[in-house]
C-alpha cells in the first residue's frame, strides 16, 4: 500500500525544527520509508541539512536531496524546481507544507503583517504550483499536488489569527478549483486540513514568542479535542501519504481534516 518507488516528491517546509517531529520532516520520513525520491526546500538551508540527516538515519539508502528555497519568491522557487528537474527529470507529488501565524483582528492588524501573512500562507501555494503544474500536466502519469492548511480555515478557532484564517480558507478555493481544471490533464489537488497538532515549532511559539508555559497550554490543548489528545505530525504525514498515493488516484478536489473531532465540538468536553 501507498508505494512511492519511482516517485519523486517536491517538499516545500521540509526542514525540522527544534527536536521532534513537525510536519515536514514527519512527512519527509514517510516518503522516503515509501520509497520516494524526495528533493526539499526550506528557507533554512540548516533546518533542511537536519531532515535529511534524520531522514538518512533511519533510511541510508534514501535518495534525498535538499536545498534552500523561499516559498515566497518565484525567481527562488524556479531555481528550486529547476534543480530537481535537473537532478531527476520529472515531479511527481508537491508538497506544499509553509504557514505561520501572527495574531491580530482586522482592527488592529497593520497592513504590513495582513501582507506578510498572505505572502507565506498563501501565495506560497500558488507560486509553486504555478511552476510545477506545467511539468505535471506534461508528463504521462500526470501528479499529485498535497497542499497543507489548517482547521482556522474552516472556522473560528478561538484565537485571534484573522489573516492566517483568511489565507487558508483561500486555500482550500484554491485548491478546489484548480483540481477541476487540471483534472483531465491527470493532476490531482487536494488539502490536508490540521487541527491542533504538538509539533516543535508550535511549542516554539507558545515558549518563546508569547512566553507561555507549553505544558500548561498542551494540558488546555489536549482538553479541546474530542480525542482527548492534541494530533501529532504522524497524524499529518499518514494523510498526506495518502493523498499523494496511487490508491487515492480518483480523489481530486477535496480536504482531509486531521483534528481528532475538533471541528465537530464547541470545545467544551
Amino acid at each position: 500500500m501507498h508505494d512511492l518507488n519511482g516517485q519523486v516528491a517536491l517538499i516545500a517546509g521540509i526542514g525540522c525544527v527544534g527536536e521532534g517531529w513537525g510536519n515536514g520532516i514527519a512527512i519527509a520520513t514517510l516518503f522516503a520509508r515509501q520509497g520516494a525520491t524526495l528533493f526539499g526546500c526550506d528557507l533554512s538551508l540548516e533546518a533542511a541539512e537536519k531532515s535529511k540527516a534524520k531522514i538518512l538515519a533511519e533510511s541510508p539508502k534514501a535518495d534525498v536531496r535538499v536545498v534552500q528555497g523561499d516559498v515566497t519568491s518565484s525567481a527562488s522557487m524556479e531555481n528550486v524546481v529547476a534543480g530537481c528537474m535537473k537532478a531527476h527529470g520529472r515531479i511527481d507529488i508537491l508538497v506544499n507544507n509553509v504557514g505561520r501565524a501572527e495574531p491580530g483582528d482586522p482592527a488592529t492588524m497593520s497592513e504590513a503583517v495582513w501582507d506578510k501573512q498572505m505572502e507565506l500562507n498563501l501565495k506560497s501555494v500558488y507560486v509553486s504550483t504555478h511552476i510545477v503544474l506545467p511539468i505535471m500536466e506534461k508528463q504521462a502519469t500526470g501528479g499529485a499536488v498535497v497542499n497543507i492548511s489548517s482547521v482556522a480555515g474552516l472556522r473560528y478557532i478561538g484565537s485571534p489569527h484573522i489573516a492566517y484564517s483568511t489565507a487558508k480558507a483561500a486555500i482550500h478555493s484554491f485548491t478546489r478549483s484548480t483540481a477541476v481544471m487540471f483534472a483531465r490533464k491527470g493532476v490531482r489537488l487536494n488539502t490536508v486540513v490540521p487541527g491542533l497538532i504538538n509539533t516543535p515549532l508550535v511549542k516554539m511559539i507558545f515558549e518563546e514568542k508569547l512566553g507561555e508555559d507549553y505544558e500548561k497550554i498542551s494540558k488546555l490543548r489536549d482538553e479541546q479535542v474530542p480525542m482527548g489528545r492534541m494530533g501529532s505530525a504522524w497524524d499529518v504525514a499518514n494523510a498526506v501519504l495518502f493523498l499523494a498515493s496511487r490508491e487515492a488516484g480518483y480523489i481530486t478536489g477535496t480536504e482531509i481534516v486531521v483534528d481528532g473531532g475538533f471541528t465537530q465540538s464547541t470545545g467544551r468536553m
